[in-house]
């Protein structure tokens, strides 16, 4: 039995000695994409404090209906209904060769962690967003510049946040964000 093992070993040892000598370096068959330039395009640039422009925070129903699009929908591809006026499902951009191409605009998708009046599904992650106004703004609590921040960028007072941020990586633009604020301050009915 011991020389069967023995036997069996050395067989198993020059198979893999044979192995590693045959093996050919395949390292110089494939290029290697350098992964440091590719983890920087995808980091985020640093935290960044923004000012609220004048004038962001609506009572129009144009600035509401949008804003309100924008929080519960995903992207144009599966956004639900007609966005409205100033919104559409797909924009134009140029690829990398300079072609123009249509894309689905992304969209908030806000309610997917927020509830808020009138939310089908929403979720219970972030905070309920529900009477905003009522409980936050009217009481002084909250200001709407705090509300613009936290959508343009979160990070500025909670570092470790999962919310999308969402103007420091151009997501979103400052009309957006104000339509997006407007929509959640605003009385529901």
């Amino acid at each position: 039995m011991y020389e069967k093992m023995t036997r069996i070993t050395c067989i198993a040892v020059l198979l893999s000695a044979s192995t590693l000598l045959n093996a050919a370096d395949l390292t110089k068959a494939y290029t290697m994409p350098d992964a440091s330039k590719m983890i920087e395009k995808d980091l985020l640039k640093p935290a960044q404090k923004f000012t609220m422009p004048k004038g962001c925070i609506s009572t129009d129903k144009n600035s509401i209906a949008r804003g309100e699009y924008i929080f519960h929908n995903l992207n144009g591809k599966k956004a639900k209904a007609t966005p409205p006026t100033g919104l559409a499902k797909f924009v134009e951009k140029k690829d990398k060769d300079g072609k123009v191409v249509k894309k689905a605009k992304q969209y908030g998708n806000c309610v997917a962690c927020h509830n808020i009046e009138g939310a089908k599904g929403g979720g219970n992650i972030g905070p309920d967003l529900s009477n905003y106004k009522k409980f936050f703004i009217d009481t002084k609590t909250r200001d709407h510049a705090f509300v613009y921040q936290k959508i343009a960028d979160p990070r500025i007072d909670v570092p470790t946040t999962h919310m999308t941020v969402n103007l420091t990586t151009g997501l979103f633009n400052e009309q957006e964000i104000c339509d997006i604020a407007s929509y959640i301050v605003s009385e529901k009915k």
